[in-house]
């Protein structure tokens, strides 16, 4: 039964630090950490080349590119490159009504990522601007991410995400108050460490100098090119002033199905930067608590789940027949007790959030959008989108090609 128990510890506590006590934790030494306001920089002291990998993105483009040209940037400062991935829309033809953005059509589907590799070789600037089709600038994004790189050390500014049109259905609700959770995380990573834990993805910027190309086949490019920018000694942070704006899917399939390939090149990731474990340093400490136990999260899961089963059992068994046994010594002195306030308690929220997630596929069928079981659901489906992108981790990846969320 010991190993019962020791099994059931390092599962608990491990799922408890990454859930809980660490972002406590980054928000207390936080709140130490005085905000530092970067002295405003003469615009035009920088220069920025913005990279967009685009395909069939005729929906969005043109307000894409509107956003970033009514910033209150410097127009001659700025540098866009957009890599149409074989699109077959109209994304070209509207791409090529803004005479001075530069466009490179790739003849066969190639993926992001190396789009964006190439864009990254031709791009004329050391400030790059990584960012998604459908995600639109605020006037003072461009600025706000810049301002950073006065500071030598900072080589990863990451942006604000704002999630927009959330139609109070579906999933969206859910998946905005996750986001909100996470961007309060890494920008607490960013000013107690300076080691933010992966930008959003649809837009950040990097300094050229740190930037290293990511394998073609990789599904999360981000995340990889942040631990790079980690390993070589720069800092990545993010500026919560630097307002980007996307539509958060209702549908659940769509970001079900989004949520398997994210955990697909999470488990990439994984192994890609695993060697950070030996370093035990603060670099390791953030991956380890954000990111690697995350990701273990649904295995932790299961073993806690079939270990609480158990010890639950047991200390039921133990209730009902003490003298039997105590007698025998089957159980340890104080089993009895930590089964009965933590176990058993575990055991009835565990099947509660079960319950919860039946609820929440029954109101959905009649057309219902409870919060309560909608973050549940999003919780599990979420975890559960992990264990199989690791599966399809396993069986390898072999191309990063994607296809665009419908807007």
């Amino acid at each position: 039964m010991i190993y019962w128990q020791i099994i059931f510890w390092i599962c608990f506590v491990s799922l408890a630090h990454t859930y809980v006590i660490y972002p406590l934790l980054l928000k207390f030494i936080a709140s130490f950490h005085s905000k530092t306001h970067p002295e405003r920089i003469n615009q035009s002291d920088h220069a920025v080349s913005i990279l967009i990998a685009a395909y069939n993105e005729e929906k969005v483009i043109k307000e894409k590119l509107e956003s970033i040209f009514n910033s209150n940037f410097p127009k001659e400062k700025i540098e866009v490159i957009v890599g149409s991935d074989a699109s077959t829309d109209k994304t070209n033809e509207i791409v090529k009504s803004f005479p001075s953005v530069q466009l490179l059509e790739f003849k066969e589907r190639s993926g992001k990522v190396k789009i964006i590799n190439h864009l990254k070789s031709i791009a004329k600037n050391e400030i790059l601007i990584l960012t998604d089709a459908n995600v639109l600038f605020d006037k003072n994004t461009i600025h706000e991410l810049v301002k950073h790189f006065s500071d030598p050390k900072i080589a990863l500014v990451d942006s604000n995400m704002i999630n927009i049109k959330q139609q109070g259905k579906g999933i969206s609700k859910a998946e905005s108050t996750y986001i909100r959770g996470e961007v309060g995380i890494k920008h607490n990573e960013g000013k107690v460490f300076g080691m933010m834990m992966g930008p959003f993805g649809g837009c950040y910027a990097v300094r050229k100098s740190f930037y290293e190309n990511v394998p073609e086949n990789f599904l999360v490019d981000d995340f990889y090119i942040n631990m790079k920018v980690l390993e070589k000694g720069g800092k990545a942070i993010s500026e919560m002033n630097a307002k980007v704006y996307e539509e958060v899917p209702s549908d659940w399939r769509i970001e079900f199905k989004r949520k398997i390939r994210i955990a697909t090149g999470s488990f990439q990731n994984y192994f890609a930067f695993l060697h950070i474990m030996t370093r035990f340093d603060a670099l390791s400490f953030c991956f380890l608590s954000h990111k690697l136990l995350r990701w273990k999260g649904p295995f932790l899961m299961i073993a806690l789940y079939i270990c609480n089963c158990a010890l639950s059992l047991a200390t039921l068994a133990f209730y009902f027949n003490q003298e039997k046994f105590g007698s025998i010594g089957l159980l340890p002195p104080d089993f009895y007790k930590i089964g009965l306030y933590l176990c058993v308690p575990i055991f009835i929220l565990s099947h509660f959030m079960i319950v919860l997630f039946i609820l929440d596929i029954l109101l959905k069928a009649i057309g219902i959008n409870f919060f309560l079981t909608r973050l549940v659901t999003h919780f599990l489906t979420t975890n559960l989108a992990l264990l199989i992108g690791f599966f399809k981790f396993i069986f390898g990846v072999k191309s990063s090609v994607w296809q665009p969320t419908k807007r």
